[in-house]
């Protein structure tokens, strides 16, 4: 980095750095000023003013309001206040919003249920929060009842939509309660320390778990992005992630209302619409994840892939193989990849747009924001340690996972860890006794490098990472490469057991592209050119679609669990052949000879 470069970088950083703490450093001085009490204040100064927009419905600042008084004091009506859950399973819309913050508002905390999940694994996340009740859109009940003979003790059930006979409807329910504002004897006294949500982890490779998400950490994530995102009241942010997490649901939303800004709702994402969707509402910001990127990119080329207002977008996960590509097709310059965990206490910007980084701590601002990288034992999954016992620091460009310290000091809440509903899965997160005795740190459970100006960069889950001959082979970066050749739509990259080998053999399961044919010999020539021979995928799954959570993530586990064996018989699979050089399909003779041992890989 030149000296021009690295001052235009420090002076990105400073601003938004001393920007964002300024935002949020304050929130702390007033424990009991929640975001319940700060969005009716913008609801007062603004109640006329577009707020949340939608196919749907369409809410003013004065009516999403009113509608979370009502839901307040229907959820007061049932028995919620502190200490109570209620169950939220709906798809994206403004109504989504009202909901949880009347329920907030009565002082309870509301447990957002993934759309996507259904029988015992949407079972199981209802049943770690234990709710009071449930608030389910129609068209999400078959899901719903595909839990109930995994549940013990179901909770009272409220449908919104269609009226379904013997089911109470939450729409017309709350009309009977007034949309004014809470009369001081119905108020809660709610203190920043009070519970608001339960959020779930995405459950990428096992059951989701639902991490405590208090007052302090909503409004810290609503002020502090609406500071990283530079919104002011004309702006609009178009919304297509899942409102169940919180990047579609706290920063792309709230980041935005507390500044009197507008968010255009969409229920799914559409590559096919989604420009046309930024210029027909006149969006001038986007919250994005990174594939959510690749597919737009991959899209052929429209009207509107330049006809836009979009001037900023922030989100996480924007990889470098596409960060250029896809910021000169749409022109949009300025990019602000972020890093953090919903419930960790790990934030990282990356205010200067630098391709690939997922943020940076230059060296002044290395005593606030304390985070660090230890060596990792990929193995044996842990930290490891030396003669001591304590963490070894990894050198600039070494890679290792990224930690943050846990201080429980009220004075710097950001640092807490607030854990999950299930107690049992705090201790795997807390890594103890890390540098000196009695400290603890916030395990991240990624794998990060960290150059000497302080960028950071993301290169695998732990987990993901794998060892084959000796050597540790990351997913993120054989996917990466994957994904540059012609005829690739998508691939996910993880590690195999095959008997009588050590280690795991790379796999890669690719979903073919509609635009190009995926010819295997090229591929092969591709990864030879530029991947170590360790790291070459051993053998080549063709796959006819992807299975992916809500927030775009591939889905491994039972790829994993199959390894060389497949069920669909549209399927094929490769193996790489090192004497020919080229992938070769994996007959049932060469499986044989794998197993007995008479073909070594």
């Amino acid at each position: 980095m030149g000296i021009f470069q690295r001052a235009v970088s420090e002076v990105a950083y400073l601003r938004g750095a001393l920007r964002t703490l300024n935002r949020v450093k304050p929130i702390k001085s007033t424990p009991n000023r929640t975001m319940c009490e700060r969005m009716e204040e913008v609801a007062q100064r603004h109640p006329d003013r577009i707020a949340l927009i939608s196919e749907r419905e369409t809410f003013t600042y004065g009516e999403y309001n009113g509608r979370a008084n009502r839901y307040a004091r229907f959820a007061m009506s049932e028995g919620i206040g502190k200490g109570e859950t209620v169950v939220l399973l709906m798809p994206n819309r403004p109504e989504y919003l009202a909901i949880w913050m009347g329920i907030a508002r009565a002082g309870g905390a509301t447990a957002l249920l993934n759309t996507s999940q259904t029988g015992q694994a949407l079972a199981h996340s209802i049943s770690i929060v234990k709710p009071r009740l449930a608030i389910v859109a129609v068209e999400l009940l078959e899901a719903w009842q595909s839990a109930l003979p995994y549940l013990e003790n179901p909770p009272k059930l409220f449908i919104h939509g269609e009226a379904i006979s013997g089911t109470p409807r939450i729409g017309s329910t709350i009309m009977s309660f007034s949309p004014i504002a809470l009369l001081p004897e119905e108020r809660v006294q709610l203190t920043l320390d009070d519970k608001c949500l339960y959020i779930f982890t995405s459950g990428t490779t096992g059951l989701p778990k639902a991490a405590n998400i208090n007052h302090y950490r909503v409004s810290a994530m609503a002020l502090g992005f609406s500071s990283v995102m530079e919104i002011k009241s004309r702006d609009r942010l178009y919304d297509c992630l899942p409102m169940y997490h919180s990047n579609g649901g706290i920063l792309s939303t709230l980041g935005v209302l507390i500044r009197g800004g507008s968010v255009v709702i969409r229920e799914k994402f559409s590559a096919r619409e989604f420009w046309a969707d930024s210029v027909k509402y006149h969006c001038t910001r986007f919250f994005y994840i990174g594939e959510l990127c690749r597919y737009l990119l991959n899209a052929p080329p429209g009207p509107y892939d330049r006809a836009h207002s979009i001037k900023l977008i922030c989100g996480n996960g924007l990889r470098p193989d596409i960060w250029q590509a896809f910021s000169h097709r749409f022109g949009i310059n300025h990019i602000r990849e972020f890093y953090g965990a919903t419930e960790g206490n790990i934030a990282l910007f990356n205010f200067d747009a630098r391709p690939g980084a997922v943020g940076r701590i230059p060296k002044w601002a290395e005593k606030r924001f304390v985070v660090k990288v230890v060596r990792f034992d990929v193995e044996n999954e842990r930290p490891m340690r030396d003669e001591q016992g304590h963490c070894i620091p990894c050198k600039p460009g070494e890679i290792g996972e990224i930690i943050g310290e846990i201080i429980d000091d009220p004075n710097a809440p950001a640092n807490r860890f607030e854990g999950y509903a299930d107690k049992k899965a705090d201790e795997a997160k807390i890594l103890r006794n890390a540098f000196r005795e009695g400290d603890a740190w916030f395990r991240s459970g990624d794998l990060v490098t960290r150059d000497s100006q302080g960028y950071f960069y993301f290169v695998d889950r732990i987990g993901d990472t794998f060892r084959w001959k000796g050597e540790n082979v990351s997913t993120n970066e054989v996917a990466e490469t994957i994904n540059t050749h012609a005829g690739v739509a998508a691939c996910a990259v993880y590690g195999v057991s095959i008997d009588g080998h050590d280690g795991k053999a790379g796999m890669a399961a690719i979903m073919p592209s509609d635009d190009a044919p995926l010819h295997l010999d090229d591929l092969a020539k591709h990864l030879d050119k530029n991947l170590a021979p360790h790291a070459r995928p051993v053998f080549i799954r063709i796959r006819r679609e992807m299975d992916m959570t809500g927030t775009f993530k591939l889905r491994k586990t039972d790829l994993m669990q199959q390894g060389i064996e497949m069920s669909d018989p549209n399927e094929t699979l490769h193996w790489f052949d090192s004497n020919s050089r080229k992938y070769r399909p994996l007959d049932s003779e060469t499986r044989m000879a794998l197993k007995e041992g008479r073909l070594r890989l």
